[in-house]
């Protein structure tokens, strides 16, 4: 296992994450213990959720593989979460009185930072968060106030390094400035959305890391599944996939000429280098510039199996010349780059 660098951090990662936003949903929590466990085996040490997924389920779950592997395992782990989305009805239930008297339910004020930590603590069952990130930008509260509320949980012991997730270039900068002015602790990593068929971070994000030494932790580098072999022209698609509907995104790449041709360009490539597509897609973001790691979403111990393949893939010059003709740098097939200026589900 070839590790690397967090950002511009000292501690070293893997360069695939276990995702663990399918926990207490789609993968029940015997299955999710199970999976984390074969993922530690596997050499993989960041282990990435978030306060929303599931409504607080995905952090009790992984609180409890956690516990499975034993105090010594867990240290040696990197576990990362996250803020920012709405949590009352976790925590308070429908409780019409409460949700009157608390319109603050939301968002990356101190309040919220500091109470979300607490509650992400107890849940995940441990004394420290490795890597605690701001889960979308919140333009109607003052960067300065975030910060100094992580600064604050970082000196406190309770958060070792902070970050940030889905957030515009200018964004981070603005609030690397600030962290410089005022003497707080930094971001060291952002978590953007970034696989083949959505590569516009490759503009600003990716360059702008690079230049501040800040970590890219990609999220759905196999485009939620569109890039898993799943979805080919042609072929009947899997009664269990997540767009086997038709909807969301994946409704639109399915009705997406481009999106088709890419994928069957890269299947072919994959079939070239002896590997699955799955494989391949995330060879192809844990190798770009400035990754630190790739965030793996498996729902399944078959997918968590077949996404580890990717360890053992090497993207050659090549390979890159290829794909950059499939999927051409910085551009967009289908949307998924698209950093958080207004309302959204999670308020």
């Amino acid at each position: 296992m070839h590790t690397r660098y967090l950002g511009r951090t000292g501690i070293r990662v893997s360069p695939l994450t276990l995702g663990t936003m399918t926990f207490g949903d789609t993968t029940d929590a015997d299955t999710a213990v199970a999976m984390t466990r074969s993922a530690v085996e596997h050499g993989i040490n960041l282990l990435d959720t978030a306060n929303v997924y599931n409504h607080g389920a995905s952090e009790r779950i992984l609180g409890r593989a956690l516990q499975d592997l034993g105090p010594d395992v867990r240290d040696r782990l990197v576990v990362a979460t996250k803020c920012h989305g709405n949590m009352f009805k976790a925590q308070h239930g429908d409780n019409p009185l409460l949700a009157k008297l608390d319109p603050n339910r939301w968002g990356n004020s101190r309040r919220q930072v500091i109470e979300q930590c607490h509650a992400s603590l107890k849940r995940l069952d441990v004394d420290y968060i490795d890597l605690y990130q701001i889960h979308r930008p919140h333009n109607e509260c003052a960067t300065d106030e975030t910060l100094r509320a992580l600064d604050d949980l970082v000196r406190a012991g309770k958060v070792r390094y902070i970050g940030c997730s889905t957030f515009a270039a200018w964004q981070v900068v603005e609030s690397l400035w600030l962290s410089e002015r005022h003497g707080l602790n930094r971001y060291v990593t952002e978590q953007p959305p970034y696989h083949l068929l959505d590569r516009r971070i490759e503009r600003e994000l990716v360059p702008m890391a690079q230049t501040y030494g800040l970590g890219l932790l990609p999220w759905s580098p196999l485009a939620g599944g569109l890039l898993s072999g799943k979805y080919r022209r042609g072929k009947d698609i899997p009664k269990d996939a997540r767009y086997a509907g038709g909807e969301g995104r994946g409704g639109t790449m399915l009705q997406n000429d481009k999106a088709l041709d890419a994928v069957e360009g890269l299947a072919q490539l994959a079939d070239d280098k002896g590997c699955t597509l799955d494989a391949l897609a995330l060879a192809w973001v844990a190798q770009q510039p400035g990754v630190s790691s790739a965030i793996m979403g498996p729902r399944t111990p078959e997918q968590l199996a077949s996404n580890l393949k990717a360890l053992d893939v090497q993207i050659t010059d090549a390979d890159r010349e290829r794909i950059d003709t499939l999927c051409p740098p910085g551009r967009m097939m289908v949307p998924y780059y698209e950093a958080s200026f207004g309302p959204h589900r999670w308020r």
